[in-house]
């Protein structure tokens, strides 16, 4: 191999290796099984164009014909079949169209068989025909790639804007598959321009899934966290509520009663949380919501259970106390963090001023001889109570604490 033509490869597989990168952190990050998949199948056709590109072979010359073949041949169609799949995995058109379906099905459990009967040939006419089970290898990749350019010409079709960015990726493989395996099969006769548009396609087609993998992956997890699908969670503030948050208090009360200690519930009722809708526009309260939610656990710490019992009510569980005094300190910092006036955003692009309106309850009860889903209720009853008092009396002040 010629200098340049190596320097051409190594580029690639520098490529190759930064894009693996960007692979590994997303699978670091965000820990799904989609990322994971998009890892595995980097790594799978990666290591199958490194091959192909000759690159192994002339850094070590030492390595065995036979199963060099083998992974050169079938690792082809076996990528294919990856593509196929991770694609009708990624565009989720599957379901929708019948035609996709039986694409990616059919096409990727016959791009296997045909990965696994090169691998046989491979081990029977290694030394003869070599170049003719390569040809072969070609050919099913072509037909792969044909494939997958039609069902992302397809998702395209159906609506997918990202399946439009996915067909250029699809371009890119064809043209990278199509230099590699000429390289292959005439190594003598190189020519640098069509290496060169090789190593760079190969790169942009792997760059483009990667990127696209993660922002797919991305929309999904917000979409999840919207529907409030997976943990139960509050879109706007991350906060546990319904059956989640009651389970939650359960768990501290349980602790708390094998410790044999008290167990706090501290209710807090935001009565004026819709009061700027009007003037700075109706998503305003998903603001107010992230930020009380953000100095609620800034004023009790991580180690206490915090939740959203309803939009206007927020709930805290300090369990395993060992003194009242404890409690009564929490609701006084809780108290002074939530009172601050808040900055928000409205929706006409002018900065409004939120200046919280809430009263809070307290009751402190033996954990193991009360039911958990009570005492919340009775802790909202004196948050609500204190409110009326507050209406009602000459106390000005934004927070009004009632305790038991």
């Amino acid at each position: 191999m010629k200098t340049l033509e190596l320097v051409v490869w190594s580029v690639m597989l520098g490529g190759l290796l930064a894009i693996g990168t960007m692979a590994v952190m997303d699978v670091l990050f965000s820990r799904s099984l989609e990322a994971w998949r998009a890892l595995v199948f980097m790594s799978v056709t990666g290591f199958s164009c490194v091959l192909l590109s000759g690159l192994p072979g002339d850094l070590f010359p030492g390595l065995p014909l036979v199963p060099v073949l083998i992974l050169k041949a079938s690792l082809g169609p076996l990528s294919g079949a990856m593509v196929l799949t991770y694609l009708g995995q990624w565009l989720g058109v599957a379901a929708e169209d019948r035609m996709v379906h039986h694409t990616i099905t059919w096409g990727s459990l016959a791009l296997v068989a045909t990965a696994i009967l090169i691998a046989i040939l491979c081990t029977l006419f290694a030394d003869k025909q070599s170049d003719e089970i390569l040809l072969l290898a070609a050919a099913v990749n072509a037909l792969a790639v044909l494939l997958a350019t039609f069902t992302a010409a397809r998702a395209a079709q159906l609506g997918d804007k990202m399946a439009r960015t996915m067909v250029m990726a699809c371009l890119f493989l064809a043209i990278s598959m199509a230099g590699l395996y000429t390289h292959q099969l005439s190594r003598d006769n190189g020519n640098l321009a069509l290496w060169i548009a090789t190593s760079f396609s190969t790169v942009a087609f792997f760059l483009v899934m990667v990127l696209l993998g993660i922002r797919r992956n991305r929309q999904l997890r917000r979409l999840e966290h919207l529907a409030g699908l997976s943990q139960g969670t509050d879109p706007a503030t991350g906060l546990p509520r319904g059956a989640l948050l009651l389970s939650k208090v359960d768990d501290a009360f349980w602790r708390s009663a094998r410790l044999k200690s008290s167990c706090t519930v501290i209710c807090l009722h935001l009565r004026n949380l819709y009061d700027l809708s009007e003037e700075a526009g109706n998503s305003v309260d998903q603001q107010i919501l992230s930020a009380m939610a953000a100095r609620m656990r800034r004023a009790v710490g991580f180690r206490c259970v915090v939740g959203l019992y309803h939009p206007r009510c927020f709930v805290v569980v300090l369990s395993a106390l060992s003194q009242a005094k404890a409690s009564h300190n929490v609701s006084e910092r809780l108290c002074t963090l939530m009172s601050k006036p808040l900055e928000i955003s409205g929706q006409d692009g002018f900065m409004h001023v939120f200046d919280p309106q809430f009263s809070v309850g307290t009751v402190t009860v033996t954990a193991a001889d009360a039911i958990p889903s009570r005492v919340i209720d009775e802790a909202e009853q004196q948050a609500l109570a204190s409110a009326r008092e507050q209406r009602g009396g000459l106390d000005t002040t934004r927070g009004a604490l009632a305790t038991r």
